[in-house]
């Protein structure tokens, strides 16, 4: 979405892990032990072995399993090592898939059976496929599952990633956030959609306002944009390219959303560019091979129950906390004025019948203390799309729910007469920081409780804001910090990310807006109530 335009390292808390029990070994594996190297720089590898040029990830991370990710540089398998000892004394080793261009060369590992609330050190090789003894030098990662017992909970959120001309800049590691990110030692990273730019060009270089000069690592996916298979593929190569961001990916476990950015600037299914850029006007094309380089690039565990391949699931975090991913994107409607009532606005058009159903169900049935909801957009802002459309939930007129609005006013319905009370939500996407508290108290719409969402972003992407809110679910800005003008780069300072802290003593819920160099701009810690 365009928005608008009106450290300290965290120990581990688990202390030092007895070695993995060997188990699960499987053939083909054995006596491939070779040096490991940190995902933090490219490998260096003779030309006759296969190599992970990009490093590893891993995703969807819950209490007994796991996804993780690489991509290999010719057809190869994939081989993963797991083990609670750094050192990798004693190993579970993971035959994984045979990786092809079909996949772009990337793969993922299943992992299951792992202990929880545990951090746990991977490695994934690859094996040439017809000389076994050819194997790539080991990548190293980090995961921690989510606990089954009360545990502390910490992890980070954002959106936004090289936007606006403001790419991977070698003089700043990469992104120059990631470094403050990577410092927080964040039992996960959500990212909340525009994971990469497909629609957003880079040049080498971009003149800054105080004369001096901001650079950009170019590829040539990135000087256009994308509308082949390949060049939506590129986007995700792009940002890996990025040393400090690929280091902070092996690190820290990621949970994956998508929206618009992906595909291209405020998209909806059936939409027909007029964008001069394109020779491919039609945007259900592109997003069917934008969703496909999504899937082989960021590690999504295959846990949605949507038929028709919406990304939206549900992750558990022990007693404390249930995280709802939603996928507003896949089914938003066209962007009109968003006023629509009536039979006209039952499918509301950002969630669905079925989501809209499924998310009320899951949250029910949640034990959990708290829900955290992580939306594509924001709720209370308006973001108008051109001069008479809405890109966003809101509409701007602060009366009965209107168009998008429906969805969210059957949710929040729905949570209320249900008793659930414990219920925050994330979202990025509109390129500034912000807390909002939303009141049935000020609402021209009443039948919710009172809540919190939590605004973060953008990660490496312009600096925009702040829009203003409409008041049909009653929502007041506690906090917002914006950048001067419109496009900020990072060079600036504009950037944000977020971090949500579970106190396992307290039960406690404490929200924390960080800048680019990880600062705390912003708390917010709430108490838990009884449902």
């Amino acid at each position: 979405m365009h928005p608008d335009t009106s450290p300290t390292p965290h120990l581990d808390r688990r202390g030092v892990l007895l070695g993995l029990a060997g188990s699960a070994v499987v053939a083909g594996t054995a006596g491939l032990s070779v040096p490991a190297r940190s995902a933090a720089s490219p490998l260096l590898v003779r030309r006759d072995r296969p190599a992970l040029p990009l490093g590893v990830q891993s995703g969807d991370v819950r209490a007994g399993s796991a996804v993780l990710w690489a991509k290999a540089d010719r057809p190869s398998r994939l081989v993963a090592e797991i083990s609670r000892d750094p050192s990798f004394r004693k190993v579970r080793r993971v035959r994984g898939p045979v990786v092809t261009p079909a996949s772009d060369l990337t793969g993922t590992i299943q992992l299951h059976d792992l202990p929880a609330g545990t951090d746990l050190h991977y490695r994934i090789r690859v094996v040439d496929l017809h000389d076994h003894k050819a194997t790539s030098e080991a990548v190293v990662g980090r995961l921690r599952t989510a606990p089954t017992g009360r545990d502390d909970i910490r992890f980070l959120w954002s959106g936004d990633i090289a936007g606006q001309g403001w790419g991977v800049n070698p003089e700043y590691g990469g992104f120059r956030i990631a470094d403050a990110m990577r410092a927080r030692n964040a039992d996960f990273f959500l990212c909340s959609g525009d994971t990469v730019y497909a629609d957003g060009p880079v040049q080498e270089t971009v003149a800054l306002p105080d004369g001096s000069t901001w650079r950009n690592l170019v590829i040539p996916e990135k000087t256009k944009v994308a509308e082949t298979l390949d060049e939506f593929r590129g986007q995700y190569r792009y940002n890996l390219m990025a040393d400090n961001w690929r280091a902070f990916l092996a690190e820290t476990s990621q949970v994956g959303q998508w929206d618009d950015h992906e595909v291209t600037n405020n998209w909806y299914p059936g939409e027909i560019l007029a964008d001069a850029r394109y020779s491919e006007k039609r945007v259900d094309v592109l997003a069917a091979r934008a969703r496909q380089a999504y899937h082989e690039y960021v590690p999504v565990a295959p846990i949605s129950p949507d038929p028709e391949g919406r990304v939206y699931r549900v992750l558990r975090y022990g007693p404390h906390l249930d995280l709802f991913v939603l996928d507003m994107r896949t089914h938003k409607d066209p962007n009109t004025a968003n006023n629509e009532s009536g039979a006209a606005a039952r499918d509301g058009g950002v969630l669905g019948d079925r989501q809209t159903e499924w998310l009320l169900r899951e949250l029910d049935r949640s034990r959990a203390t708290w829900k955290v909801i992580a939306a594509d957009l924001p709720i209370g802002l308006i973001v108008p799309d051109g001069a008479a459309a809405q890109e966003g939930i809101a509409q701007g007129d602060g009366g009965a729910p209107l168009g998008r609005e429906a969805d969210i006013a059957r949710v929040l319905t729905g949570l209320s007469r249900m008793g659930i009370r414990n219920h925050v939500w994330l979202t990025a996407d509109v390129h500034h920081t912000a807390a909002h508290h939303y009141s049935p108290d000020r609402a021209a719409y009443q039948e919710f409780d009172p809540f919190w969402e939590f605004v973060s972003g953008p990660l490496n992407a312009g600096a925009f804001g702040p829009n203003r809110l409409d008041g049909t679910f009653g929502a007041v800005a506690d906090f917002v910090a914006a950048p001067p003008v419109a496009n900020t780069s990072p060079a600036l300072g504009h950037q944000y990310f977020g971090e949500v802290e579970i106190d396992s003593r307290t039960a406690q819920l404490t929200v924390t807006l960080r800048d680019v160099a990880g600062a705390a701009i912003y708390t917010r810690t709430l108490d838990p109530a009884v449902r």
